[in-house]
């Protein structure tokens, strides 16, 4: 098992507590037809958080469940920036672990606001 591989799930679970900690988890999932969006970060049906939420969480969790291998181009805080940029410092903590799950899979770190 990779590095990458025992990393990963400590960074999902501190994903998954920012956007608790930021009131961005919701219990309810979103309709199929919204899960099923062929746009990038299905950016037509869902908010950011959501996307991280139901697709990429989980889609994470499966690969790892099946030790498969992991994205290795992967640029989620860019996106997680402007997405969060009116919560201002409360989404610090949330972006900071979008920028570390980058850099643990694609060795960049495009990070510019709430730098640790």
């Amino acid at each position: 098992m990779s590095t990458k591989h025992q990393q990963l799930p400590l960074l999902l679970n501190a994903l998954t507590t920012a956007l608790r900690a930021s009131n961005l988890w919701q219990i309810e999932q979103p309709s199929t037809s919204a899960l099923a969006s062929r746009q990038p970060f299905c950016i037509d049906t869902l908010s950011f958080a959501q996307w991280l939420q139901f697709i990429f969480i989980e889609k994470m969790q499966e690969m790892l469940k099946k030790n498969l291998a992991l994205p290795t181009q992967i640029s989620l805080c860019p996106m997680a920036e402007e997405a969060f940029k009116e919560k201002g410092n409360t989404a610090a903590e949330l972006i900071n672990v979008i920028a570390d799950i980058d850099e643990l899979l694609s060795g960049k770190r495009e990070q510019h606001l709430y730098v640790r």
